[in-house]
């Protein structure tokens, strides 16, 4: 089916700007590749056709059929400790050599050892978990969960959110571009508007995002039953930041109407903000939380759910009941990734990185009138190009320019709303490396400059 091409989760893979690219790869054996591609993989909206054809990657890069490297700065989120890291891949090699599956039935050593370091990273009783191959499965476990719970169906999410691509997850999710033609969904998902301080429904310049929360409350007394609120801790598309006010009024709103606040940190837990988890800047506990994507150290399809002890009442019911659901594989990847964290004190990088990129970013903002906000933690940042700061347009076209002169030039980042660059590199990329990739950034916005 045809239709309208929205600008929200990823860029767009059918602009004008998309067919220019190929021009530059000018390659044929990737040309043709990426035909095969197009030949037999069914198309779908952000996927086909594709960009290039890859060959290996090890840390920050990836290379391509030609030889080509680029340095990722999107790497689906499973990134964390860059690609192909060594220490945990000679944890799987040892792990195949043992016991490369565990059938559901029976327990295994490493699920066990995972289940319990997660509850001790954790505050409070939050100690019981399940683990799934994938984000969305643990999306749709949570939401069970709180079903069962609560007795109450209904859940809160907020529009532009992404919570995975399964019928349930798009349900609560509100990307359009995951929920059109798709006609009836999951019922009782009532979504309110983000905490957005730069553009939004609220966003006047003084009140910053607390009307945000308090929206959160008009719906849940209107509605009634509302069981769950979903949401991202932090919004990692393009880079949504609430305050401490905002959060403390949605802990304090959640408890006060007994709804289970579902934090989904699938792509930014793991020290991507600078904590452990994100919701620790925040001095909150949720209810559950979601995680994944780089829980199976950049290489192991791996997700969990962690709820609180007495949650544990689901006895009668399959909350999740995958083939892969306590993979040793996956778990031994997850621990060897949290080992390695701890042993080479990756939260301390990377909130000394946050302090680097805040002040480079900030001066290209400087520098550039196309940038109207910058906001980041940790290494995740977004940069919103804006026609005019005054009027704060949508600068789509600049930021298509921006991102495939980077492409050329050896950097890769996704843009999201059609207008944010989104910057998440691997943890462990060097300062170096950083000075380097904001060198090809600085050159990329001075050609998008002279479009404006």
């Amino acid at each position: 089916m045809t239709g309208t091409h929205h600008r929200t989760e990823g860029d767009i893979n059918l602009s004008a700007a998309r067919r220019e690219w190929y021009a530059v790869i000018d390659d044929p054996d990737t040309i043709s590749y990426l035909h095969e591609d197009e030949a037999h993989f069914l198309h779908q909206s952000l996927s086909t056709p594709c960009l290039d054809v890859l060959a290996s990657c090890e840390g920050i890069y990836l290379t391509d059929i030609q030889g080509k490297t680029y340095m990722d700065f999107h790497g689906n989120n499973v990134h964390q400790l860059g690609y192909r890291n060594p220490y945990i891949i000679q944890k799987l090699k040892e792990q195949l050599d043992i016991l490369p599956f565990s059938p559901r039935r029976f327990a295994n050593v490493p699920a066990i050892e995972l289940a319990k370091k997660l509850g001790s990273l954790l505050p409070g009783d939050l100690n019981r978990v399940l683990f799934a191959p994938g984000g969305t499965s643990a999306i749709s476990m949570a939401l069970k969960l709180a079903r069962i719970v609560t007795g109450k169906h209904k859940v809160v999410s907020l529009w532009d959110s992404f919570h995975g691509a399964s019928l349930d997850a798009i349900s609560a999710g509100g990307e359009l571009d995951f929920r059109k033609d798709m006609g009836p969904l999951m019922p009782g998902v009532e979504r309110i508007p983000p905490p957005m301080t730069y553009r939004g429904p609220f966003s006047n310049g003084s009140t910053g995002d607390l009307p945000y929360a308090d929206y959160l409350e008009y719906v849940i007394e209107k509605e009634g039953d509302i069981g769950a609120f979903l949401i991202e801790t932090i919004r990692n598309t393009d880079v949504q930041i609430p305050s401490q006010a905002y959060w403390r009024r949605v802990r304090e709103i959640c408890s006060k109407h007994h709804v289970l606040l579902i934090l989904d940190e699938i792509p930014i837990a793991f020290g991507r903000t600078g904590k452990m988890f994100a919701f620790e800047h925040y001095n909150i506990e949720p209810d559950i939380i979601c995680l994944g994507k780089g829980l199976g150290g950049g290489i192991m399809p791996m997700a969990a759910i962690v709820a609180r002890d007495s949650y544990n009442v689901a006895q009668n019911v399959s909350l999740g009941h995958f083939t892969h659901e306590k993979s040793p594989l996956g778990s031994v990847a997850a621990l060897a990734m949290l080992d390695f964290m701890e042993q080479n004190h990756i939260l301390v990088k990377v909130q000394e990185d946050e302090a680097f990129m805040r002040r480079e970013l900030e001066r290209l903002q400087q520098k550039f009138p196309l940038i109207g906000d910058v906001r980041g933690v940790g290494l995740l940042w977004g940069i919103e190009f804006v026609t005019d700061r005054e009027t704060r347009e949508k600068a789509v076209r600049q930021a298509e320019v921006v991102m495939y002169e980077c492409l050329k030039n050896g950097l890769s980042f996704k843009v999201s709303q059609g207008n944010v660059l989104q910057l998440s590199p691997p943890l462990i990329i060097t300062r170096d490396q950083l000075s380097e990739a904001l060198r090809i950034l600085d050159n990329a916005l001075e050609k998008a400059s002279t479009f404006i």
